[in-house]
């Protein structure tokens, strides 16, 4: 008993000490009355510290009256207020002035993920103008498209070749992105239904460290946010090689102090390098109301819509193309191509509650349609018809999100908790596998079913400060319960089966001053299997597991220097295959990777910005014997950055480079699949008047590359037996788009 006693008195003295003594709750707000999340607060006479959270609000403790404070956050001017007896008894918002991007602006802290500092700086830098650029923000995530940006992207992220979205959490406004038993990949994430001028920031983190992230969170995850109001109207046109046209309007329908309205549409059109016209449209809308109800409530509703329709030429084999049989923007079959869409409403409510705690809520609902053809084979499969296969799926998806948040001190000392909890249901109609002729006839319908799938979870996370270490424990526990019912059987009942997993994360930082992090993470992701898989295959495990640590560290060696490193391990329960003949997943054995991650930002002068990530990562299965063990398309090396000048001047431009080294593309390593390295360049040009000129080259050096590529076994129709080998989708050429932005 006693020593329960002075266990308490410790603990109590620990985190009481930052509890003597006066404190000043504030909140950080731009000039458009948008909450200023990580703006650092500093006491130059106390040298006490806070950083804003989500919602802008800080507290300080040792401060009063007479205190002087320094406040600042990236993209924003410094203010230096003098405290007042007026100020500090009136908790007026303290207001910061837009300002171009400056390094020395950054403060590391515990209190924000620093990772997502680079991201920012990226985005500042370098704005996205193409919904494939989004991605491409996170720095190690690779991308590549094979259907001219119909389809979702490839991913490629630390040793893993996620497919479509596998093993990486996606979600826009705290709405998921990836798809759960979808038509043609398990955690299919096409992001295309965002339009790239309406995101405000990304979060990210790579492993499986973060409590409130679940499914497919084991390589990473990314949370984009959209922009609550704009700072203007627009339109912009671009015209460029290849049949490229997009038009885009941003409309400020409402701009008040308290609300704001939006409305942003994209109209796109694209016929792409190949031989046969890819026939690429899309149409984007996307609208979004805020409002302030009271000044410490934020509710926010959101509405859009998204369509795709494209035709594609494929994945080529390299012997067609080397005995001259079609050229490298040729095809074997090109009636590929196919249809999506997707209907978005996603509503959220931030309430702070008092002083220390707020609460934050969204529910959405989706409904997607999904039509893909795709030949991967040729004529293996029917000699005569070829093998044509349809995937396709209608679905509505709906769910709900809730975390309370609660500081139990003052200067994001002490300890700081979050608890959420939520649900997410996807109700899917006529998944469907068929084998096809020309996209018209049906052949042979091979699988079709309805697939009912729904996810309860709730976590639990702390940040405990102790002098210069921050303590992040965190569990999760996640329950499924999958169906499917197999429509091409008679009589037949969904079939079911449950399951559940707990998660726990442990995480230790250590700041030494304000300039440098180190950081040890560890913890226990998961990804789901496919639900075909799981009610089908009653053996076969349902959420398998991912183990993770990581160690590194960020730091600025100068004011306008950002350095970051990490070592990093991860072991996986089990690998999902995708099956492309088959259309299906399958799991298989376990793997393990591990590798290094560095990155670098240097703001050399104010108009000249220097940026590089670099990756490398040992991928092997475990229980494969020596040589046969190889991941498949598992990068090993990769690198990306670029140069940016003129950073807020009239004149801007940008330089980008990406490297992906030769990889595997089987299990014994006997097929290369070959890398590349591709620069591509931009330029804008404030004509004034609201006017903008904009340049672009993709491909700058017109090099020849794969995009994407696969080991497949497939058979010509002239062909007496099948051939494994690469089969590819070149990558564009020289690419130039100009257009022109008018604001208003």
């Amino acid at each position: 008993m006693k020593h329960l006693k002075f266990l308490v008195i410790v603990v109590c003295f620990l985190f009481g000490q930052n509890l003597i003594g006066q404190t000043f709750d504030g909140q950080v707000l731009d000039v458009q009355q948008n909450p200023i999340e990580g703006a650092y607060i500093f006491n130059q006479d106390t040298k006490s510290y806070s950083i804003s959270d989500s919602s802008g609000y800080f507290r300080i403790g040792e401060t009063g009256v007479g205190d002087s404070l320094r406040i600042g956050a990236l993209g924003h001017e410094k203010l230096n207020i003098l405290l007042t007896s007026g100020s500090v008894e009136g908790n007026l918002p303290f207001i910061l002035n837009e300002s171009a991007l400056a390094l020395k602006e950054v403060v590391i802290t515990p209190n924000i993920n620093a990772l997502n500092v680079i991201s920012k700086i990226d985005l500042m830098a370098q704005p996205v103008g193409s919904s494939q650029e989004i991605l491409e923000k996170v720095p190690g995530l690779v991308i590549g498209q094979h259907a001219g940006g119909g389809k979702a992207e490839q991913l490629f992220l630390r040793g893993f070749d996620i497919d479509h979205g596998t093993d990486i959490s996606i979600s826009v406004d705290n709405m998921p992105v990836n798809m759960v038993s979808h038509a043609h990949g398990q955690g299919y994430s096409d992001l295309h239904f965002v339009i790239p001028e309406t995101i405000e920031n990304i979060d990210f983190d790579k492993g499986p460290y973060t409590a409130g992230k679940g499914n497919f969170a084991t390589a990473g995850y990314v949370d984009f946010n959209t922009k609550n109001r704009l700072d203007g109207s627009s339109v912009q046109f671009e015209y460029g090689d290849f049949g490229w046209n997009r038009s885009l309007g941003l409309f400020d329908l409402l701009s008040k102090k308290r609300e704001s309205a939006y409305l942003a549409a994209e109209l796109l059109q694209f016929d792409g390098p190949f031989e046969s016209s890819q026939n690429f449209s899309r149409i984007n809308v996307f609208g979004k109301y805020t409002a302030q109800f009271m000044p410490k409530s934020q509710f926010s509703a959101s509405v859009s819509y998204f369509r795709s329709t494209w035709d594609a030429s494929g994945q080529i084999p390299q012997r067609a193309v080397d005995a001259g049989l079609i050229s490298r923007f040729g095809a074997i079959d090109d009636t590929e191509g196919g249809q999506t869409s997707r209907f978005n409403i996603n509503t959220s409510l931030k309430q702070q509650l008092n002083d220390s705690s707020f609460i934050e809520t969204n529910a959405y609902w989706t409904h997607y349609d999904f039509n893909l053809f795709s030949n991967f084979t040729f004529f293996l499969e029917d000699p005569e018809n070829g093998d044509q296969i349809q995937q396709k799926e209608s679905r509505n998806l709906f769910g709900l999100n809730t975390v309370f948040h609660k500081t139990h001190s003052q200067d994001g000392l002490g300890l700081a908790t979050k608890l959420g909890g939520g649900f997410r249901t996807d109700l899917v109609n006529g998944n469907e596998l068929s084998s096809t002729l020309n996209r018209e006839a049906i052949l042979r319908r091979i699988q079709l079913g309805d697939v009912t799938e729904t996810n309860l979870y709730g976590f639990f996370e702390a940040k405990m400060r102790l002098n210069k270490f921050t303590l992040v424990p965190g569990l999760r526990l996640d329950y499924f319960d999958f169906g499917y019912q197999d429509l091409l059987q008679e009589f037949t009942e969904t079939q079911n089966r449950n399951g559940s997993v707990l998660s726990p994360k442990l995480s230790l930082l250590y700041d030494n001053n304000p300039n440098l992090q180190f950081f040890l993470k560890s913890g226990v992701g998961f990804h789901s299997n496919d639900s075909r898989v799981s009610a089908l295959r009653q053996s076969q495990e349902v959420l398998p597991k991912a183990y993770g640590l990581d160690i590194g560290t960020i730091f600025k060696p100068t004011p306008n220097g950002l350095l970051n490193a990490a070592l990093w391990y991860l072991k996986s329960e089990q690998e999902l295959v995708y099956v492309g003949d088959a259309g299906i997943v399958e799991p298989s054995g376990r793997s393990e990777r591990f590798g290094l991650d560095l990155g670098f930002r240097q703001q050399i002068f104010p108009w000249l910005y220097l940026h590089s990530d670099l990756t490398y990562t040992h991928a092997r299965s475990i229980d494969e014997p020596e040589g046969s063990n190889y991941i498949p398309l598992a990068p090993d090396f990769t690198a990306s950055g670029g140069v940016t000048l003129g950073n807020g001047s009239k004149l801007t431009a940008g330089l980008q480079y990406r490297y992906l080294d030769n990889r595997p593309a089987n299990e014994d390593n006997s097929i290369i699949a070959p890398g590349y390295f591709v620069m591509d360049m931009n330029a804008n040009y404030e004509l004034g008047k609201g006017l903008l000129a904009s340049l672009s080259i993709q491909n700058l050096f017109n090099t020849e590359w794969n995009e994407t590529q696969f080991a497949t076994v497939s058979q010509l129709a002239n062909e007496a037996t099948p051939v494994e080998e690469i089969h590819f989708t070149p990558g564009t050429p020289f690419f130039l788009k100009a257009g022109i932005r008018y604001t208003f």
